[in-house]
């Protein structure tokens, strides 16, 4: 029986839903709402309100995902599918998964002071930059989500 697999995917799928998910309502409404604010106060407290609630949440389901996917990994013996280009998603899932728990849990926390500050004196220029990181993350996490799905049920990209 292979339960524990069925669970961790189904534990895997619900953290990245989560995660992916506040991650594009970040993206596409909150920063978009911020940014269009005439008073650099309402623009500020939205975000950082919706950031903190929301930055609480993801420290549990970004590395659920990873704890999860490790677990897989390992129970499936997948090890040898991270060097082969034909499962580049699997490189793909790690590196975007990397990239966020060092945003999460080191670089946000060290940063969170001076963005304060710089949304306080020019928040155009400090949402744009914002947005513009989320941006591209989001674009990152989509080309992967797509890759993993679609290269997971049989299409080869290479």
């Amino acid at each position: 029986m292979m339960d524990d697999i069925v669970i961790a995917r189904a534990l895997h799928v619900l953290a990245v839903i989560h995660w992916i998910g506040g991650l594009s309502f970040v993206t596409l409404v909150v920063l978009p709402i911020a940014r269009s604010q005439r008073i650099n106060e309402e623009a500020h407290l939205l975000f950082d309100v919706t950031e903190r609630h929301f930055s609480a949440q993801v420290r549990i389901s970004i590395p659920l995902a990873g704890i999860t996917g490790l677990w897989m990994t390992y129970r499936m013996e997948l090890w040898d599918r991270f060097a082969d280009l034909h499962f580049w998603w699997l490189s793909a899932m790690f590196g975007l998964w990397f990239i966020f728990m060092i945003m999460l849990f080191v670089i946000e926390p060290r940063l969170h002071a001076k963005f304060q500050e710089t949304a306080r004196r020019d928040s155009q220029t400090a949402f744009r930059r914002v947005s513009r990181l989320h941006e591209v993350l989001l674009l990152l996490a989509a080309i992967t989500a797509f890759g993993a799905v679609a290269g997971s049920h049989g299409l080869d990209f290479f």
